[in-house]
C-alpha cells in the first residue's frame, strides 16, 4: 500500500484468507443469509473457513488445492429449506461490498466476476 487510503489487490493466500474471514463472518451474521449457516445446515466454522480457503485459492489462482463440490452441498441445502433469487442475489451483493472495502486491482475484479458466474450457475441448476 502506498497511500493511507489505497487497496492492495488480492496477491497471494494471505490475502484470500482475510477475504474469506471477513466474508464468511459477514455471512454468519447477516439477517437474511445466516440462519442457512446457522440453523439449516449447521457448519463447523474452522474447517469450513479453512475449506473456503482452498475453494477461493482455486476460482483466482487455479491452484488445485479444491477437491469438494459445492454444487452437491447446495442442492441438498436447498432440499432442506429452499434459496430463493433474492437469497442469491444478497449473496453476491455482500460478497462484491466486501471484496470492495479490502482490495482493487485486476485480481479483485476477476473474484468478483468469477463469484457472480458460480453464483449464476448454481442459480441455474437449482431453479431449472
Amino acid at each position: 500500500m502506498t497511500g493511507k487510503n489505497m487497496k492492495n489487490d488480492i496477491v497471494n493466500k494471505k490475502d484470500l484468507k482475510q477475504l474469506v474471514i471477513r466474508f464468511y463472518g459477514k455471512l454468519r451474521e447477516d439477517k437474511i443469509l445466516g440462519h442457512f449457516f446457522n440453523h439449516v445446515t449447521p457448519v463447523n466454522w474452522n474447517e469450513h473457513i479453512k475449506m473456503m480457503y482452498g475453494f477461493w485459492e482455486n476460482v483466482l489462482f487455479f491452484t488445485g488445492d479444491y477437491s469438494g463440490d459445492p454444487m452437491r452441498k447446495h442442492v441438498a441445502i436447498h432440499k432442506k429449506h429452499p434459496f430463493s433469487l433474492s437469497d442469491f442475489t444478497h449473496w453476491n451483493k455482500l460478497f462484491i461490498e466486501t471484496v470492495d472495502e479490502m482490495y482493487k486491482g485486476e485480481n479483485a475484479e476477476i473474484i468478483k466476476q468469477r463469484a457472480q458466474s458460480i453464483s449464476t450457475i448454481m442459480q441455474i441448476k437449482l431453479f431449472k
